[in-house]
């Protein structure tokens, strides 16, 4: 939540031109709240602010900015300001910053950094979007085995201000393979003359160089670890990824899914929901986030047109069966919808997988059928005094069907979409709805015409 007093006093040190009393007035504040405020200033005011911060400050405040407020206040810094901020931040964060710069802006600033600087920036760089290697970061802990518990923890003394974390460090032979880890409670815990080597724990969980990071993510959460190390194909240590990263990681991967779910489009403009520095642009880009699918599927829902065309005849024979088509179908999109979202959710945290279909479906079937007896009873309360004893059977028995036809197909679409390696995620309300129109007109009318032995058009 940002606070109005923080605004207030940071909008006054600016407009008295007063560095020192800013500076020492935000060294009281938490980067986060900080980060938060500078949301609420223009960009100018903002670069003004990490200007005038400590760069070891400035780094820890810009790390907290979302992607596109970072950019637009780091396009505002100067070369030398900014190489200095880069430098005290972790390597992960600098690496993801640099990445965002124009081509000829980051090579000007990369040329300023000092040399270890540059390669560990260029190294971490080269790995894939998305993989563990592009997650991971640079700034942990090592220990030779043979060290005592007394010299670990000296050696961690002097290296912690540049670590990320040093919960746990990673012990490692000479050729850096990863051979164990130890825990700082661990090393306080143990005799001070004791080995590392008799302390660590050996074969720790470990994430491959080239793993999704979505793997990566899955894995810390099942060993509820704060930290995963990273190796290469040797098994050699080459990185760490941490909570933190992985929680943006999870958030993102959701906030995809959804999207997906909403037929929404990926890889445009701004989030939906992120009313920060909302330009008129990003009604463009939010537009095309949202028109493809819908688009689409106007085009399904033609389907349902056709087919109550195909029964004119049963409706103008008993105009009161239209009475029940909203709810009717509203239902078997409801069910479906319901379905999908539970089964993309356990298909994604790994609770099901394409080899469980078969057990799922026959569970549907009984759970959906259930759902759709008890939905039907409940609008043959309404039919049978509004319709009458012929109509309320055809309500509920389309009830029942359209019910369980929604829910197979929620369940269903999912795993369809994983066998063909797409994203079953996919598998979205908007398009299930649209498919349960049209199955839904088709039974309820088809039923209509064959129990009231009416005829329709062919």
């Amino acid at each position: 939540m940002k606070d109005p007093q923080i605004i207030s006093t940071l909008n006054e040190y600016l407009e008295a031109g007063n560095p020192k009393a800013l500076r020492d007035f935000t060294a009281s504040l938490h980067p986060a709240d900080l980060a938060d405020s500078l949301d609420e200033l223009s960009t100018k005011d903002a670069a003004q602010v990490l200007e005038t911060l400590f760069p070891h400050h400035s780094a820890e405040v810009l790390g907290q900015l979302d992607a596109d407020l970072q950019m637009d206040i780091v396009l505002r810094l100067s070369d030398k300001r900014l190489a200095e901020i880069i430098t005290n931040m972790f390597s992960d964060e600098r690496v993801d910053l640099i990445q965002l710069l124009p081509e000829e802006r980051r090579q000007n600033v990369l040329r300023l950094l000092a040399r270890a600087e540059r390669e560990d920036i260029i190294r971490l760089g080269a790995y894939d979007e998305g993989t563990a290697g592009a997650l991971m970061t640079s700034d942990y802990a090592v220990l030779k085995p043979t060290l005592t518990a007394r010299q670990a923890l000296d050696k961690l003394r002097l290296e912690a201000p540049d670590k990320e974390t040093i919960y746990y460090t990673y012990v490692i032979d000479e050729e850096r393979c990863l051979i164990g880890l130890v825990s700082l409670r661990d090393l306080i815990m143990a005799p001070p003359e004791k080995k590392v080597e008799e302390v660590m724990r050996r074969d720790p969980v470990t994430v491959h160089v080239n793993d999704d990071q979505e793997d990566v993510a899955k894995t810390m959460a099942k060993y509820d670890i704060l930290a995963v190390p990273v190796v290469d194909e040797k098994e050699a240590l080459i990185g760490i990824i941490t909570f933190d990263d992985v929680h943006d990681v999870i958030e993102e991967e959701a906030s995809e899914d959804f999207h997906r779910m909403g037929s929404i489009a990926e890889g445009f403009g701004p989030s939906a929901s992120d009313l920060s520095g909302f330009k008129p642009a990003d009604l463009y880009y939010l537009f095309l986030k949202r028109v493809p699918w819908l688009l689409a599927l106007v085009f399904v829902n033609i389907f349902s047109g056709a087919g109550i065309a195909y029964f004119e005849n049963t409706i103008q024979a008993v105009v009161s069966l239209v009475f029940f088509l909203p709810l009717l179908i509203g239902s078997g999109g409801n069910a479906g919808s319901q379905s999908a979202t539970l089964m993309v959710r356990a298909l994604a945290t790994g609770e099901v997988h394409m080899k469980d279909w078969f057990k799922l479906l026959s569970r549907e079937i009984l759970i959906a059928l259930a759902i759709g007896l008890c939905m039907g009873m409940a609008v043959s309360m309404i039919g049978i005094f509004r319709v009458g004893p012929d109509v309320t059977m055809v309500v509920a028995m389309s009830m029942v069907i359209i019910v369980l036809m929604g829910s197979l197909m929620g369940m269903s679409l999912p795993f369809l979409l994983t066998r063909f390696r797409l994203d079953p995620a996919t598998a979205s309300a908007p398009l299930i709805a649209s498919l349960a129109d049209i199955f839904g007109i088709m039974i309820y009318f088809g039923i209509a015409t064959w129990y009231l032995g009416l005829q329709h058009v062919g």
